[in-house]
């Protein structure tokens, strides 16, 4: 296998589904996607290492959920990318779940909270404002006519940010963190 081909090396590159030759900018917006969802997955991997205690939400541990979150980011990767695959809209309802198993953990939200408290919580806090960003890049394509992106896919790219911030929250409470809401400074 080789690893490089140097077809790129003038900014261009082939999707999934481009047309015999049709080569699109890396600059493009549907790169930036492919770009930010790849970060995403690679920081969602990186929280998944930094799990030495095997919580469970429901009957899944914390790595388990990370693990299966990596799985539905390449899904992603693939529709945007043009291979004719989207989110099953059980995976969406999965989320859900998991958010609400986890909200009946947790004090109610009144503030916002700063980042951090150990070192899984900032790393789960990194991967939530990526997938934010990720999802807006999403959003960028669908508005832009680049791709069209499923329904199913971007409901699971909005819930996507909230379970991480609920295992940011989740992580927190079972260290016994106190959550901080920020101060305003005048």
């Amino acid at each position: 296998m080789v690893l490089f081909t140097g077809k790129g090396d003038r900014g261009t590159t082939k999707l999934f589904d481009s047309e015999s030759g049709v080569r699109v900018s890396k600059s493009s917006a549907i790169f930036e996607a492919l770009g930010t969802l790849d970060e995403l997955n690679t920081v969602v991997g990186w929280c998944r290492i930094a799990c030495s205690t095997d919580w469970m939400v429901g009957e899944k541990s914390i790595s388990i959920l990370l693990l299966e979150m990596q799985q539905h980011l390449f899904t992603i990767q693939a529709e945007v990318a043009g291979a004719g695959k989207s989110i099953p809209v059980d995976n969406i309802r999965n989320i859900e779940e998991r958010i609400q198993l986890i909200e009946e953990q947790l004090p109610e939200i009144k503030t916002f909270f700063v980042p951090g408290g150990t070192e899984l919580s900032a790393r789960l806090d990194i991967a939530r404002t990526v997938s934010r960003r990720a999802e807006r890049r999403l959003v960028e394509i669908l508005e832009k006519g680049e791709r069209s992106v499923s329904e199913h896919t971007l409901a699971y790219a909005n819930r996507l940010s909230s379970l991480l911030y609920a295992l940011v929250r989740l992580v927190n409470h079972r260290e016994r963190i106190v959550e901080q809401s920020p101060k305003y400074v005048q």
